[in-house]
């Protein structure tokens, strides 16, 4: 058995999302710190940020402490029709905070589905995600998008790529008003205009959101949508997940179906993913591929035990102490199920409940 008491957030996370997974049929997945740096400069457009620690190995080739964990796992893959690679992985990636834009080593923690991707295994990666987030929080939400219909509902308004982009990162802050006046600014109509607003405005339970748009649109994704929210409604939290466009993600790695999550007491995400066959296309992978990863650094503040004590008892003596006394005592406090430090002087920063002393002067 594990004392959980004794394990870090990180720590009891990983543990936990192990097994979750394990469950699932997905295979632990472990790779070196250390990668080609080639591989990141080829695939730059893939990554949170493009800044990546390098250095010359004894044989003077160029290798780079990893900043992501999907780019190798696809580099080491093989094609295999019908067949699916489905892997976890709790890797430590180095990469530029967002807090401190500084390099920080950052806890990566997600699983991948490569092969012959289909809708159910959409729907089991959702749920999925979903599930991460409830072994680790009680109150959170994943948020869906489909990045295909928001691609086509956009290119039918207006097929010009600046008014795409704009109206993307209106959609993403859900800024209708401003959306309205890139409309007007490319010369979109009214009906295209309200199109396009619908996308700001629908969010939220499923069914609602499947039901306003069907009375806006009649398009093929619109019933893939359906199908997706009937099989998750099977999810074990299926009531924590909603559906809103304003889940871009990086429209030049996903596609499709792409999620998020949060975790109450958050404004971060603390979870991305959706399928990736753009990356897989630049790999010169023929497969699909879906997967996510849970930024556990974004919660451990939120979710960190703040022990108030490092230690139950702080043991004195001294040089005149009998030694055998000293470990006589320490042996009592343990076998009580106590913690104890043995110490000369008291340490300047540790924090302990009750002090024993044993020296003469005490």
């Amino acid at each position: 058995m594990i004392d959980e008491s004794l394990l870090s957030f990180e720590e009891k996370c990983t543990y936990k999302l192990r097994a979750l997974y394990t469950k699932y049929g997905y295979l632990p997945y472990k790779m070196g710190k250390f990668e080609e740096y080639e591989l990141y400069i080829r695939n730059k457009d893939f990554l949170v940020s493009d800044r990546v620690i390098a250095f010359n190995d004894t044989n003077g080739k160029l290798m780079a402490l990893k900043p992501d964990v999907t780019l190798s796992i696809i580099k080491n893959g093989e094609d295999a029709p019908g067949v699916k690679q489905k892997v976890f992985y709790n890797e430590n990636v180095y990469r530029v905070s967002e807090s401190t834009h500084r390099f920080k080593e950052i806890m990566q923690t997600g699983l991948e589905c490569i092969g012959d991707v289909d809708i159910y295994d959409i729907c089991e990666c959702i749920s999925l995600a979903a599930e991460s987030l409830g072994a680790i929080a009680d109150d959170f939400c994943i948020e869906v998008s489909n990045l295909d219909l928001l691609r086509g509902v956009i290119s039918s308004v207006c097929a010009n790529e600046e008014f795409a982009a704009e109206a993307i990162a209106c959609i993403s802050e859900k800024n209708r008003h401003d959306l309205k006046t890139v409309c007007e600014k490319y010369g979109v109509d009214e009906d295209g205009q309200e199109k396009i607003g619908c996308l700001v405005s629908v969010y939220g339970e499923r069914k609602s959101v499947i039901g306003k748009l069907r009375e806006v649109f009649s398009l093929p994704e619109i019933e893939r949508m359906a199908t997706l929210s009937e099989m998750l409604d099977n999810s074990v939290f299926a009531d924590k997940i909603k559906f809103d466009f304003s889940v871009v993600n990086d429209m030049n790695y996903y596609n499709g179906f792409v999620f998020r999550g949060f975790v109450d007491g958050g404004c971060r995400r603390v979870l991305a993913g959706g399928p990736h066959d753009n990356m897989m296309k630049k790999m010169k992978r023929t497969s699909g591929a879906i997967g996510f990863a849970v930024y556990l650094d974004r919660m451990d503040d939120l979710f960190r035990e703040s022990e108030k004590y490092d230690v139950d008892t702080l043991l004195l003596y001294d040089d005149e102490t009998d030694a055998a006394k000293v470990a006589s005592s320490v042996r009592s406090f343990v076998a009580s199920g106590s913690s104890v430090s043995a110490q000369k002087s008291i340490p300047e920063k540790l924090r302990y409940k009750k002090i024993a002393d044993l020296r003469k002067k005490g």
